[in-house]
């Protein structure tokens, strides 16, 4: 994608990842529009960063999609550019009884969110001369996680969709980017510093330098291996990379 003379909106950009690529962004001279479900984060973000604007949004809620998409509508309208950041991974166990409650919101964060954020927008994007739709995705949708495996499967849905997207648009202005990021050390499931996590300012900085090719998919060096994994030999692959893990397991943040 081009890195300049965009106006961004980018969901779940108050923190993590979501606020990294917006400030990002914003450097660049971009006009950046962050969004999420807390008042007062965004305006924490928008004071941090003068001419970044930003919108209340609850992604699981299909009325506050609207409502937010007329306000884009209205108020930029040279909109090009839509990411679709905004994501929850709490863990769950399938070999035992499954929260229904919890493996709904995942879903309607991760894979509904884009899909009627980005409903609510296409037909804007369209029009523009050069658009571009960026999905977050993960690693995890190609080796799942099994700790959390609802989250794992609502990014790998969110890929397939994105290859549909993706082909359905061919003959628009619209271009689909995916980026799959590997472990980030961020408040996503806790900030922790474990080596084995990709720090937040290396994984932007190689994100970024990736973004601006034509590449389909931005995915670090570190975890091609994993992006290459299914095939034939998915089962060993994930099965070994899931006692790593349960070896190994990733730092649960506790309840203050």
């Amino acid at each position: 994608m081009q890195l300049t003379d965009n106006t961004i909106f980018i969901t779940g950009s108050t923190s993590g990842i979501g606020r990294a690529l917006a400030e990002q962004f914003h450097k660049l001279g971009n006009q950046v529009i962050v969004a999420g479900r807390r008042q007062a984060l965004i305006d924490e973000v928008v004071a941090a960063n003068p001419g970044i604007a930003g919108i209340r949004l609850d992604i699981t809620d299909p009325a506050s999609i609207e409502a937010a998409a007329a306000e884009l509508k209205s108020r930029y309208p040279k909109l090009n550019v839509l990411i679709n950041n905004a994501g929850i991974m709490p863990f769950d166990d399938p070999s035992g009884v499954v929260d229904d409650a919890v493996s709904q919101a995942i879903l309607t964060t991760n894979f509904l969110g884009p899909i009627r954020m980005t409903s609510a927008l296409i037909e804007h994007l369209k029009a523009q001369p050069r658009s571009v739709i960026i999905n977050n995705t993960s690693v995890l949708a190609y080796v799942p996680l099994a700790s959390n495996a609802v989250y794992s499967a609502s990014k790998a849905a969110l890929h397939t969709y994105t290859l549909s997207q993706r082909f359905m648009l061919r003959d628009t202005s619209v271009r689909v980017q995916e980026i799959a990021p590997p472990w980030v050390d961020t408040d996503l499931v806790g900030k922790s510093g474990d080596p084995r996590a990709m720090p937040l300012d290396d994984f932007i900085a190689e994100t970024m330098t990736k973004l601006a090719t034509d590449d389909e998919e931005v995915i670090v060096d570190g975890i091609k291996a994993f992006r290459d994994n299914p095939g034939a030999g998915e089962h060993a692959v994930v099965n070994g990379f899931n006692a790593a893990m349960v070896e190994n397991p990733i730092p649960v943040p506790q309840p203050a």
